[in-house]
């Protein structure tokens, strides 16, 4: 009873002698922290975005035949910039310094991956901003951690909350864009850096909210999907049947991305020489087929809002996959996310006009989501981010779909840093 009695003392006298250091909340300074980086990640995001729209603005009216020198040398320009303010590495790396050396994402190269990444998406590469940004912002989070002498696993955090602003900015899901920058670091264990999701999941909010009153983008679905009825429950068994669909293509782009990139690397040429050859085999896939130019982030809509044949979504799939193979394995900088989606609405559409009179938004969504999971391992992130960026609040169809493409995956993650090994 004494010893009671003396902890309430020594308590009370705690509270009266410090009391600002009093606080009955879960709320702490560290929140502070979480949310200052989400808001300086949505500031990062919401500049570059705004700068990229006004570089696609610019280049968008070289049409034609010109598209193929304009991404020749966009490809050549920004390997020339790589060459000289240093090469700030792809997806691999990043995954492979959270998981490997702490979370520790060096900020040196950031004007190189700006200045590169620009260039490669306005001039229309088949990749978007998401891992640009994921590097900057996260790398961000490593320098504020450094600045303060944090060290351990909450620099590690610090740099995770960083990335998932990233995501969330672009992808306008705070919790999608939270859990899939914690899924893109394992192809088994989601929660395997589980003290980091609070974090990430403050900084992806604030992030959030900076990026729309920065870009004025607004809330609300990315895409006009079709309006999806109530979901029965043969649904279910649908989707999975569709996921198929979406699985194959997800195996037929790693098949293609590992075979592009066998090509590359038998070439010991400086890198802008790589990229400005990418830039030509890009641009002349854009000049046959225009659709399959850029990331997608608006080209989608147009596949939902026309009319196509199959003979032509057939082609559109196999420009669209090769498009994005070549930015991707050449050097030129950007993340295949967006550019997956519009890879799985196409065979959604194929799959739709092969069989007409079949449930058009259930078969796009379950192939975007599947082939999502099966590229990225990222099953549950997926299911938020899908039903954020098109509407579709029935999460169950999604997740069947997503579980498919994840499970039926080939053994070895294209992504190689997933697997746990240093290279």
């Amino acid at each position: 009873m004494d010893f009671k009695r003396r902890r309430l003392a020594v308590t009370l006298r705690n509270q009266i002698n410090y009391p600002l250091q009093f606080n009955p909340f879960v709320f702490s300074k560290i929140f502070l922290l979480w949310v200052a980086i989400g808001i300086m990640g949505g500031v990062i995001a919401g500049l570059y975005w705004m700068v990229l729209e006004g570089f696609m603005h610019f280049l968008a009216p070289v049409q034609g035949l010109w598209v193929i020198p304009l991404m020749a040398s966009a490809g050549l320009l920004a390997g020339l910039i790589i060459h000289y303010l240093g090469d700030p590495g792809e997806m691999d790396l990043i995954v492979n310094n959270i998981r490997f050396k702490g979370g520790h994402l060096e900020p040196k190269n950031n004007p190189s991956m700006i200045l590169s990444s620009w260039l490669c998406i306005a001039s229309g590469g088949s990749a978007g901003p998401e891992a640009p940004l994921v590097q900057v912002v996260g790398s961000t989070g490593t320098w504020i951690a450094k600045k303060l002498k944090i060290r351990g696993e909450d620099l590690r955090s610090l740099t995770i909350a960083g990335m998932a602003s990233a995501f969330t900015a672009l992808f306008g899901a705070p919790l999608g864009g939270t859990l899939f920058a914690l899924e893109i670091l394992h192809h088994k264990h989601v929660v395997e850096y589980y003290q980091a999701l609070i974090p990430a999941f403050v900084a992806s909010c604030s992030s959030y909210v900076i990026f729309i009153l920065i870009t004025h983008i607004g809330i609300g679905p990315t895409w006009n999907f079709p309006v999806y009825s109530t979901p029965e429950l043969n649904d279910f068994f649908y989707a999975m049947l569709y996921a198929l669909a979406g699985t194959a293509a997800g195996w037929l782009f790693i098949f293609t991305v590992r075979q592009c990139r066998n090509m590359f690397r038998k070439f010991s040429v400086p890198i802008y020489v790589k990229m400005a050859v990418g830039g030509l085999l890009i641009g002349t896939i854009a000049y046959y087929v225009p659709l399959s130019r850029y990331f997608s982030h608006d080209e989608l809509n147009i596949l939902l809002e026309e009319q196509f044949s199959l003979q032509f979504l057939l082609i559109l799939l196999g420009a669209k996959i090769l498009a994005i193979a070549f930015t991707v394995t050449s050097g030129w900088r950007g993340g295949f996310i967006i550019p997956l989606f519009f890879v799985g609405a196409t065979v959604g559409m194929i799959v739709n006009t092969a069989f007409p009179g079949q449930n058009l938004p259930l078969i796009m969504v379950s192939c975007m989501a599947a082939i999502n999971a099966c590229v990225t391992r990222t099953p549950i992130s997926t299911i938020i981010l899908l039903s954020t960026l098109t509407g579709f609040h029935h999460f169950i169809p999604i997740m069947f779909a997503s579980l498919t493409g994840f499970f039926l995956a080939p053994k070895t993650p294209l992504i190689n840093a997933q697997l746990g090994l240093k290279e």
